[in-house]
């Protein structure tokens, strides 16, 4: 999706388009982008910037709160078109995905023709626009989704691999970020078809144990299938705040409703957690986690009680705090029967505390 947090918001309130919008938090307050119109890209303005230098950048910026209860509700839709076509859907965040369309509900032989019939009943369906990337495989697939934003499609079919590969810079090499990429140009590896020609072990030197990686996918080579049903180790969510948080009852409310998100994600997912965890940011960047394990549960109340009673073992409403997070582990399908207890055997503690 193109902009997606700024497109849905100038979509729902004509008086932002055309305007610089960024969603996010309060420039006076730690603020952060979390998404930028395209308006607004054109002074310099991106995602993850602090707002206040969004706003340095670009002093008639139009700043929305985020509400990513309403970004939830329009990707389940836009989601809701894929797996109409097909069943092999890998999300990768709220606004993006791989496709295999291989085999589609349309039965269309090219994937350019499935990519056009997806980003126009995606428009028809929610007033966005989308880009679509059509490759062989899921890296070339990745890089030419955003080759033409906004609202682009990008093709490679396999004979035009080669010519494609040729131009591009290494930071499209996937696990190249800024650092590594600041580390392969100061050995001269400035393209991504330089990584052919440098000598494996000053590679290995330069990247460490990703360099076998980066030199199959100089080479285009990527076989990772598009995998519709991530098998989730865990889940869960948390918040820098604007403002540390002093008063117990606000960081006990916090906690509370990351909780109930966490229940209802387990509800959707048909999962069961064995593990509840909470993560404590103080204001000083001291942080902690807190775990509880017992029973397989995803009611809400059980949650919530074991992440407020994992908080009386925290220092809140003591110290300041800048982060709270509630997530959940040792998931299952099912309700498992506690095992028989044999005879003879002394009884454990229910609770099992673990702490990090």
């Amino acid at each position: 999706m193109d902009a997606f947090y700024a497109s849905v918001e100038q979509r729902d309130d004509p008086a932002l388009r055309g305007r610089p919008v960024a969603v996010g938090g309060d420039p006076d307050k730690r603020g952060v982008v979390a998404a930028a119109s395209y308006e607004a890209r054109t002074f310099g303005v991106r995602s993850a910037i602090p707002m206040a230098r969004a706003v340095r950048l670009c002093p008639s910026l139009v700043i929305v709160r985020p509400n990513f209860a309403k970004y939830r509700a329009v990707s389940q839709e836009v989601f809701g078109i894929f797996r109409r076509v097909t069943p092999l859907v890998e999300p990768l965040s709220l606004d993006e995905a791989y496709l295999d369309v291989t085999e589609n509900a349309w039965g269309e032989p090219l994937g350019t023709r499935v990519a056009r019939r997806l980003k126009d009943e995606i428009h028809e369906a929610t007033g966005l626009t989308a880009s679509a990337g059509v490759a062989p495989n899921k890296f070339l697939a990745k890089i030419a989704s955003g080759w033409q934003k906004p609202d682009g499609l990008t093709v490679i079919p396999p004979e035009r691999m080669e010519h494609f590969l040729q131009g591009l810079p290494v930071d499209a090499l996937w696990g190249v970020g800024p650092v590594t990429a600041r580390k392969l140009r100061a050995r001269g590896i400035d393209k991504l078809v330089d990584i052919r020609a440098t000598d494996a072990t000053v590679l290995r030197e330069t990247v460490g144990s990703l360099a076998e990686w980066l030199q199959q996918l100089a080479q285009g080579v990527d076989d990772r299938p598009v995998i519709s049903d991530h098998d989730p180790k865990s889940s869960g969510n948390e918040s820098t705040f604007a403002e540390d948080l002093r008063d117990l009852q606000t960081i006990r409310r916090e906690i509370q409703e990351m909780a109930a998100d966490a229940a209802a994600w387990l509800v959707r997912h048909e999962r069961y957690a064995r593990t509840v965890t909470i993560k404590v940011r103080y204001h000083d960047f001291e942080t902690i986690t807190r775990s509880h394990s017992d029973a397989p549960t995803r009611e809400t109340d059980a949650i919530v009680k074991r992440a407020l009673t994992l908080l009386e073992r925290t220092e809140a409403g003591q110290r300041p705090i800048r982060l709270l997070g509630v997530s959940v582990h040792n998931l299952g399908t099912e309700i498992a029967a506690p095992p028989a207890e044999p005879q003879g055997r002394l009884p454990f503690d229910d609770e099992q505390v673990m702490s990090g």
